[in-house]
């Protein structure tokens, strides 16, 4: 074992986190070891259960029988989580120190309420927008339900067997269990006949599983293997038992699950990313804006005038409308795939499924369609024989036992029906049932000759012992009862049938064979088990839950989009590695379960990426994997739909989940889809990118114009006798601007941007920041002198035509921008904006060169402009866009980046 003591370390603390504590594992392999008087002993229980007063006194002790979960906060938390974001505080903190100096210590006639008014606009609407739909969606996908309010067939000393309630059920309840039920709770088998388990919630196995009452030896084995135990939450899918209750609620392993749901979820890369974007650009308004207000204090002498413009220049600088813009993006995206068949739960989703450059998913019902079919019928030299498909249907037909998943596989081959006339020509004359010691089951037809045939099917080591002969079939590789030679079955043939039997394994295959005995007539009606023997080996069929025909493309898309796709499942490695064959997913290396509990968490994060699938997993190890993938560096998505899926869903970037999961699956994910299918997710992922890019668009546009601003607005204060534009002029230009900026929600990204996935890179904004930003403080400066010395607005007299030029140049700078940044090619020759944003821009551009020459320009302190100036304005525009484009080829190249 490497690193034990780091191992046993993780161990310890697994045990006691995802997996059932140490001693609630240790008490089921204990029941699990014992014979049923023992049993009944530990759990001091009895064959006719327990009393009601001894019931109460447990529920007293244990509890309900109900698993914890996270509840949904109450609409109010919702609302004022909604408020509490880095820029909405910085704006109400704006909010408050201007409603104290524009209002409530300004002259009765001298209050001033529009920054309060457009500030307090900006705040609710973003918050309002943020909060709907986290709300509507909460209430759209259902809380997490800890049980389904149903009944469990119960019998208590004194009384005879009746329905109660699960929560009602206590350790030592005796519980009896049919087709259909769901297990209560975690139960020791004590009788059973022909039981079958659905686990697949839990393991991922698509076969039901056996149970048998048995003492087993439990020694160092998980709980969840132990075949004469049945665990909450699975499901009958055939056979009855009478079984005894060892844990309830929280305490089983469904509930151990449950509880480790319960709390916060870790933060995803969009959290992070966030976060840090918000922390760079605090910091830099923290340091500007005290500058901004220490120069124009000392160099005009008016500190309150100071403080006013250093309050605007603030909002200038907070990108008050990143919340509303990354709300507004989010929810279109989520309307935008919603109508493509995805739910999604929590907006931040959105963008996680576009920066997601690794999913996980699971292997039965994702890639697989979730069926067992009946893929191969063989015979003895492993050829395609009808004659094989015939005798199974027979077989499977006549039974009237057992009926599983591979007898309803067989039979949907209908149209052996008419083919074989098979109620015509065959009378069922006894049947041999299914029996887990024999492996097999038989039944015996009267055929048109008079004479009885046996036909019996079954595992192939049980079979192989009965049988002594083989058919031979002819030159043509097919079977033909009546001309084929029946050969001795010696040990080269048996060597044959083992290799056929490996070779269909390899391949994922589950394998029964088939063997044939006839009677004479006058046999008697009766059979029994000693008439199974000297039989003739006929063939093999070969069972498959197969690939999904939509599986290969879709997963190749995702390839497409730089998407690798890892396998985790609880099913076994060598089914999972011919399906990942089928569905086009590269392996290069397997680990299963218990390799993965030997190695350290640094080893398993050192070798992920060179492993393709983890098979034989338990929902603690889908969580190791998801956090090695994470601590590598990639953006991880789940897609899962078991119980044992719910703690990785929790813990990835991004859960996907499928509209008839789980409970549990469903409120650990950020996403539903309502068709089990790839392709549904790859439109995500696409949307997703989009919704990114939009995002990342605005945020380069806020940040890199609102440096410039800055570089422009120290220069202008250090050497103007005025302020270069008054903070109600400030407030409004950035309002404007705002308003151009809110139609990038609907814009559309280029074709190479959505083919990698996108991460929040602070450093890449802040590089974007410092080259691209002082662009446009070139061309204000250039304007300022223009103004200065062409058109003499160099005295306090003619203050507002030199703040009039700046505010246009401003808002049709900063607005044009946002053509000149959303693309990597060159705007509106390569690429061209959306509608929407063309006309949110077209008109504020428009609205910026009118507004000088309406009655609002009084309002806002601006006069008309010389016609003389717009020659001027056009030559600087067009230089700033061909300089722009010139510096911006040069930064692709030089940093491989843009969005």
């Amino acid at each position: 074992m490497k690193h034990p003591k780091t191992t046993s370390k993780r161990l310890f603390k697994s045990e006691s986190n995802l997996e059932m504590n140490s001693a609630n594992s240790e008490k089921l392999r204990k029941v699990s070891s014992l014979n049923t008087q023992e049993v009944y002993q530990l759990l001091d229980s009895s064959a006719e259960g327990i009393s009601e007063q001894t019931a109460e006194k447990r529920i007293s002790k244990y509890g309900l029988n109900e698993v914890d979960y996270d509840k949904a906060p109450a609409w109010y938390i919702q609302l004022l989580k909604s408020f509490i974001n880095p820029f909405i505080l910085i704006l109400l903190a704006i909010v408050v120190i201007s409603f104290a100096i524009d209002v409530w210590f300004a002259a009765p006639g001298e209050k001033d309420w529009k920054t309060v008014i457009v500030i307090s606009a900006m705040i609710i609407i973003s918050s309002l927008l943020s909060f709907f739909q986290e709300y509507r969606s909460n209430r759209a996908a259902e809380k997490l339900k800890s049980m389904v309010r149903t009944t469990a067939a119960v019998l208590r000393k004194g009384k005879s067997k009746e329905e109660i309630l699960m929560t009602q059920i206590v350790p030592g309840d005796i519980v009896y269990l049919a087709a259909g039920d769901m297990i209560p709770a975690d139960c020791r088998v004590l009788e059973s006949i022909d039981l079958f388990i659905g686990e697949s919630m839990l393991t991922g196995e698509s076969l039901p599983v056996e149970k048998m009452p048995d003492a087993k030896e439990s020694e160092n084995k998980p709980p969840i293997e132990l075949s004469n135990l049945c665990f909450m939450g699975t499901n009958v899918v055939s056979g009855s038992a009478k079984t005894i209750v060892i844990a309830t609620g929280s305490d089983t392993y469904f509930g151990s699950i449950g509880k480790s749901l319960v709390g916060k979820s870790p933060e995803t890369s969009f959290d992070i990313g966030i976060n840090n974007v918000s922390k760079l650009l605090i910091r830099f308004m923290l340091i500007m804006v005290p500058i901004i207000f220490l120069i124009n204090g000392f160099v005009k002498g008016d500190w309150i005038e100071a403080l006013l413009f250093s309050i605007a220049v603030a909002v200038g600088l907070t990108p008050e409308m990143l919340p509303v813009i990354v709300t507004a993006t989010l929810a279109k995206g989520a309307m935008s795939m919603s109508k493509h068949k995805v739910i999604v739960k929590r907006l931040n989703a959105i963008q996680n499924l576009g920066a997601m450059d690794m999913l996980c998913t699971d292997k039965t019902g994702t890639l697989t369609i979730d069926k067992i079919v009946l893929s191969q019928h063989l015979n003895v030299h492993g050829i395609e024989d009808f004659e094989v498909l015939k005798w199974a249907y027979l077989n499977s037909f006549h039974q009237t036992g057992l009926v599983n998943l591979m007898d309803k596989a067989v039979l949907d081959h209908v149209e052996i029906h008419n083919y074989l006339k098979v109620e015509e020509d065959f009378k069922k004359v006894d049947e041999i049932p299914f029996d887990f010691l024999r492996r097999r089951m038989s039944v015996i037809l009267k055929q048109k000759n008079g004479k009885h045939l046996m036909i019996s099917k079954g595992a192939v080591e049980e079979m192989l012992d009965l049988c002594s002969h083989s058919f031979d079939p002819g030159e043509d590789n097919k079977l033909h009862i009546e001309n084929d030679e029946i050969v001795e079955l010696d040990e080269n043939m048996r060597k044959k049938v083992w290799e056929t039997t490996s070779a269909l394994n390899a391949k994922g295959l589950r394998v029964l064979v088939l063997a044939i005995k006839e009677f004479d007539g006058d046999h008697s009606l009766t059979y029994n088990v000693e008439d199974e023997k000297d039989m003739i080996l006929t063939g093999f069929i070969g069972f498959l839950d197969p690939a999904k025909p939509s599986a290969q493309p879709s997963i190749e898309a995702l390839h497409r989009l730089n998407v690798e796709v890892k396998v985790l499942t609880g099913d076994n490695e060598i089914v999972t590695k011919k399906i990942c064959g089928d569905v086009g997913i590269p392996v290069k290396n397997i680990m299963l379960g218990h390799e993965l509990e030997l190695i350290s968490d640094e080893e398993l994060t050192e070798r992920v990426n060179d492993i393709s699938i983890f098979a034989k997993l338990s929902p603690l190890q889908k969580v190791r994997v998801v956090k090695s993938l994470r601590a590598k560096g990639h953006t991880v998505g789940v897609l899962g739909d078991g119980i044992n899926d719910a703690p990785a869903l929790k813990e990835a970037d991004v859960g996907i989940t499928v509209d008839n999961a789980v409970d549990i699956a469903k409120e650990s994910s950020d996403i539903i889809l309502l068709e089990k299918n790839l392709d549904v997710l790859h439109k995500g992922v696409v949307y997703g990118r989009e919704t990114f890019g939009n995002i990342m668009k605005y945020i380069k546009m806020a940040t890199s114009s609102n440096f410039g601003n800055v570089f422009s607005i120290l220069g202008a204060s250090a050497f103007l006798p005025f302020l270069p534009m008054l903070p109600i002029q400030l407030l409004f230009q950035n309002l404007l601007y705002d308003f151009s900026q809110i139609s990038l929600p609907w814009d559309k990204m280029d074709e190479d941007f959505l083919e990698s996935p996108k991460k929040w890179e602070p450093k890449g904004i802040f590089r974007f920041m410092i080259y691209i930003g002082p662009i446009s403080s070139i061309f204000d400066y250039v304007l300022f002198a223009v103004m200065f010395f062409v058109f003499k607005a160099n005295s306090p007299d003619h203050q507002h035509l030199f703040q009039t030029g700046w505010f246009v140049l401003g808002l049709l700078s900063q607005t044009l921008i946002v053509h000149m940044i959303r693309t990597k090619k060159i705007p509106f020759i390569q690429s061209w904006a959306s509608a929407p944003v063309l006309a949110a821009t077209t008109l504020v551009m428009a609205l910026g060169v009118i507004i000088p020459f309406t009655p609002l320009a009084q309002v806002l302190s601006l006069e008309p402009l010389p016609l003389a100036y717009f020659p001027w304005l056009i030559g600087i525009l067009l230089a700033y866009s061909l300089l722009t484009q010139f510096v911006k080829n040069w930064y692709i190249k030089r940093f491989n980046e843009w969005l």
